[in-house]
């Protein structure tokens, strides 16, 4: 089958895209810049891609006109606090009039259970594109999941974070809410399952694992398993925004995220029915086995996608970020530092595995600093770390920076900064046929506010950087 894969950058999407192959599928990517699909580059040549965005005018013909099947995993809910369901309804809209034109037989869309009595806005904005997308002229079929435990999902990576970092927790009511979070090795295995599948056709199924549970239960299972001691206390007086801002600074989700996670966690979803799961005979993992297999793949350093690469985790939107690829050369202030490399394959590995677990090679105390610093204005902080040890994809996050260009033939790493700085930096790093590391911190400054924080910053530059730059390049 040809199948159209919509969200080929998200979280699910690409967990999903390397089964389809496996199966034989032929899959069209759409995403919004084809230079950010962070995938292989081997695997790159096995896909077709087509640059669409949905929240924009639509473009006629400009989609294979031979698709058979279409997932829809467009999801908005990072991007904005305020106006992301209207954003999810134009998408949505959109997306039909793309498949306007085509013979599509089936769309599979992923979407969060719902409950019939109370909401949440995040909810209902997906219960609309469900409405929105059964006027498409295909057979819609939606699957209804709990919240998604897996390595990298935002789900397992916040109570990852609350229960790694804080042995004791003040929490709001919400922690007893309850759900049925479910293992995303599960959602793919019925994401796949319902594909070309004419009972599925026009239907709406309930996925989620096996057991009920509290936020509190998750969390006191999670420390359990990794052998941690979590003492929990609820007060009633916490409200959703304080909850927001504690989710915020305790973990690596976006405020955005927080607020609208907050909203959907106030709200007790639960399966109603199990049918998918018996007519296509899945046995979904336990949350403790959800939790074992995530690990598994952590220290494997198998993770192959997370959420906080989605480019709404940082501060500028993909369409925004496209034009810093050039880093710019007038009213720009530069730190520019070059050493030769005592063995060049080793230095490129060291750039290679720069961030996240591996740190930034000198002073990593500042660096951790500086990170609480822009976490405290509102930045994205160092949290977000990276999703592979020692594999970098373009348009990967890294910490507080955003991968725009990372080419390990040409030695060269283009880093921009989603910090919050008055102005826009760059770092970058590359290696020349002799041998020399070059090292670029470039910051274009705001008025005068980015010119007093340049200099301002200067000490620490002339440390940290040629710290930073000597240990790279003494790489053996």
């Amino acid at each position: 089958m040809k199948i159209l894969l919509t969200g080929a950058n998200g979280y699910i999407g690409m967990r999903l895209l390397p089964l389809l192959l496996e199966q034989g599928h032929k899959v069209v990517c759409a995403v919004r810049s084809a230079e950010r699909l962070s995938v292989d580059p081997e695997v790159k040549k096995e896909i077709e891609i087509v640059e669409i965005d949905f929240l924009e005018e639509v473009k006629q013909n400009i989609l294979p006109t031979d698709i058979d099947a279409a997932y829809y995993l467009i999801h908005s809910m990072t991007t904005s606090t305020k106006d992301f369901d209207e954003k999810e309804a134009q998408a949505a809209e959109n997306f039909n009039k793309y498949l306007a034109p085509l013979n599509v037989k089936q769309v599979i869309f992923l979407t969060g259970m719902t409950n019939e009595k109370e909401s949440s806005k995040h909810l209902s904005s997906r219960q609309k594109v469900g409405e929105i997308l059964q006027e498409g002229n295909f057979h819609l079929t939606c699957l209804q999941a709990g919240i998604v435990v897996g390595s990298g999902s935002s789900s397992f990576e916040i109570i990852r974070d609350l229960c790694e970092k804080l042995p004791f927790m003040i929490t709001p009511r919400w922690v007893n809410t309850k759900t049925q979070p479910i293992a995303i090795r599960n959602v793919l295995e019925f994401l796949t399952g319902v594909l070309g599948n004419e009972k599925c056709y026009d239907e709406a199924f309930d996925i989620g694992g096996p057991e009920v549970l509290t936020y509190k239960k998750m969390m006191l299972q999670y420390s359990k398993i990794r052998g941690l001691r979590l003492h929990i206390v609820g007060v009633p007086f916490m409200t959703p925004r304080l909850s927001s801002y504690w989710l915020y600074f305790v973990t690596s989700t976006s405020y955005k995220l927080a607020v609208n996670l907050v909203d959907s966690m106030t709200v007790e979803v639960i399966s109603k029915d199990k049918r998918l799961q018996d007519m296509l005979n899945i046995n979904p993992l336990t949350y403790d086995e959800a939790i074992k297999v995530a690990f598994d793949k952590i220290e494997q350093n198998q993770v192959i996608s997370s959420w906080k690469d989605s480019k709404s985790s940082g501060r500028y939107k993909q369409k925004d970020l496209n034009k810093y690829i050039q880093v710019p050369k007038h009213g720009c202030l530069k730190d520019s530092q070059q050493q030769k490399a005592e063995n060049p394959e080793a230095a490129l590995e060291k750039i290679w595995s720069i961030g996240g677990q591996s740190g930034w090679y000198y002073a990593d105390t500042l660096w951790k600093f500086r990170g609480y610093l822009d976490k405290l204005f509102g930045g994205v902080g160092l949290r977000r770390g990276r999703t592979h040890l020692h594999k970098i994809n373009t348009g990967d996050s890294l910490d507080f920076w955003r991968v725009l260009l990372a080419d390990k033939e040409q030695k060269r790493l283009l880093l921009f900064a989603e910090m919050k700085v008055p102005g826009e930096a760059w770092l970058e790093f590359c290696i020349d046929e002799s041998g020399v590391v070059h090292q670029t911190a470039t910051f274009r400054p705001k008025g005068l506010a980015g010119r007093a924080y340049w200099y301002s910053m200067l000490p620490f530059h002339f440390f940290i950087f040629k710290g930073m730059l000597n240990e790279i390049a003494s790489a053996k």
